[in-house]
């Protein structure tokens, strides 16, 4: 390998890589070993960036992921040349649909014998740029630094998403001039300039009037960190706040003006809905989670990517702390009746909330065996610390999780996302669990999605990244099982081993593993994964006759 000169000045393409990495602040570097990347690690030895090897690329590109989502800082993931590559698209994808920031460094077959068929020579290009906001190629070893920067710098630009920069064996091995180790200079999402004027002065104006505002905030509202603007407006405007995706958490769930399980009532009662963040998707019913009547005010860091589904009176585009200030300025504090509107209409949907949640009591202290899922995450709500990192990876088991398990702060609930890509949980805990070692870091995992990453949990062993993991075993493809039966009287393809104890696999790996078939086992079981000073897996049986009401898989 070459060294710097005597005068500083030539470092190798991976040194060059590494160098910028730590500029823009960047400590972990996910990835699998492959030849293509070594000089890349090399880099980092010397440049002091932890290298976290994985058992397979997709899991160290979520993990990227899952480090941009609790640190709102650009995840970064290196993955070889050719099958490394494609193996990390799905995670590719899985950032681009939650906006996440990542940078995934490629490995690429060297470009003096291009298409003489090196090992593993593909253009990973044509198939990435799809997914990706930047897609680039290194084609001087000079063009690293530049190649490197340009990536961060996009994917923190709004709207915030993956970037990819791939490396040619021969440039990344060679020496060229060192760009120096000055800071990045990124954009800062909370300092970014607010919305129109005349836009906010006419959203203001519908919502000073309304006497039923709700807002519903998503995962944009986290990356461009508006949760303290949005507390203020909420609570000087009096207005109740739905929240779904990195959002949650944004209101403290035990707030008076955060609301959950009244977000039917909410969005179809509302006369104004400010929607922030969040694309009126299928999460939203393309629209339709709003009454008819209901007036729509949309604010996000961008342009919106897909036309609104349905009508809005304003789309507000810009930074979010200081359009929700603006707005909240703007509109002032309501009085008279429209004040006394506005606590009837708090004071309804939290009667709403109260009678919902009190509905599911019965289920949360079931103790039939196998488990029914809420009573799992009663058990769990029991042990479980105010701002622990609580990670889904999974159907049925997961929806059940997110409807009942509350966030008390930002980035502290971590799920797919609308792409929902199973297999992302172990990448996304391993990553929140290195970001935050003195939290409590929770993986919830259905039986299905542990057969796409449960190797992981020997990474998690290697590493000493002591998470918890809680898994859903009813032995089926729950979201799919139970409609095919609906639909055909039968299912099929959905079907796994009941009672397969994946807890003596963790246990295998070196972990902690825990069989949970009652309820009175649960809760101790619980207690002494926490305790343990390794990764554990608690695997509680749960019942696979129970299938989470939902009106459709597909939409």
């Amino acid at each position: 390998m070459s060294t710097e000169t005597s005068q500083q000045t030539q470092l190798h393409g991976g040194r060059l890589v590494a160098r910028r990495l730590k500029a823009h602040g960047v400590t972990k570097l996910f990835t699998l070993s492959g030849g293509h990347l070594f000089s890349i690690y090399d880099g980092c030895r010397e440049e002091g960036i932890d290298l976290v090897d994985t058992r397979h690329e997709s899991a160290a590109a979520f993990a990227a992921e899952g480090w941009a989502k609790v640190t709102r800082t650009p995840g970064v993931a290196a993955l070889t040349a050719g099958p490394g590559v494609t193996n990390g698209v799905s995670a590719m994808g899985s950032a681009q649909a939650n906006n996440s920031p990542i940078v995934v460094l490629g490995g690429r077959a060297p470009q003096l014998r291009w298409g003489a068929g090196s090992l593993q020579e593909i253009d990973h290009l044509p198939f990435v740029a799809p997914l990706v906001k930047s897609a680039r190629t290194a084609m001087a070893t000079a063009e690293i630094p530049g190649l490197v920067d340009e990536a961060f710098a996009t994917a923190m630009t709004p709207p915030f998403g993956p970037t990819f920069v791939d490396f040619p064996l021969d440039y990344v091995f060679m020496e060229g001039e060192d760009a120096g180790s000055e800071g990045g200079g990124l954009p800062d999402p909370a300092a970014a300039a607010g919305a129109d004027g005349d836009a906010i002065e006419r959203a203001a104006a519908l919502l000073a009037a309304a006497e039923r505002p709700v807002v519903m905030a998503g995962t944009n509202l986290y990356w461009g960190h508006g949760e303290r603007a949005l507390l203020e407006l909420c609570e000087a405007l009096r207005i109740p706040v739905f929240l779904n995706g990195l959002a949650r958490g944004s209101v403290p769930a035990d707030h008076e003006l955060a609301f959950a399980r009244a977000r039917s009532t909410g969005l179809k009662g509302a006369d104004v809905a400010l929607v922030i963040g969040v694309p009126m998707d299928f999460r939203l019913g393309f629209g339709a989670a709003f009454g008819e009547q209901t007036t729509l005010l949309s604010l996000d860091v961008a342009e919106p990517v897909r036309e609104h589904p349905r009508e809005v009176a304003e789309t507000l585009v810009g930074g979010l702390p200081l359009s929700l200030a603006a707005l909240a300025s703007a509109a002032g504090r309501p009085a008279g009746s429209i004040a006394a509107a506005r606590d009837s209409w708090v004071e309804q949907l939290r009667g709403v909330e109260k009678e919902k949640r009190a509905a599911e009591r019965e289920q949360l202290e079931d103790r039939s065996a196998p488990l029914h899922p809420l009573a799992v995450y009663h058990g769990l709500a029991s042990v479980l610390d105010r701002n622990a990192v609580i990670v889904g990876d999974g159907g049925d088991f997961v929806s059940y999780a997110g409807r009942v398990i509350d966030s008390f702060e930002p980035g502290c609930w971590l799920d797919p996302g609308p792409f929902g890509c199973l297999g992302t949980g172990p990448g996304y805990a391993l990553a929140a669990k290195l970001a935050h070692p003195d939290r409590q870091v929770v993986l919830l995992l259905g039986d299905g999605a542990f057969g796409f990453s449960g190797m992981e949990f020997d990474t998690l062993v290697r590493h000493g990244v002591n998470v918890v993991a809680v898994m859903g075993n009813n032995g089926i493809w729950a979201l799919e099982h139970h409609p095919m039966k609906f639909l055909y009287g039968y299912s099929v393809a959905a079907e796994l081993r009941p009672e397969t104890r994946y807890d003596q696999v963790v246990g295998a790996l070196g972990g902690v593993g825990e069989l949970v078939r009652d309820v009175d086992e649960l809760v101790p079981a619980l207690e002494r994964a926490f305790a343990a000073d390794r990764p554990a897996l608690v695997n509680v049986l749960t019942d696979p006759e129970v299938a989470y009401p939902r009106s459709a898989n597909l939409a």
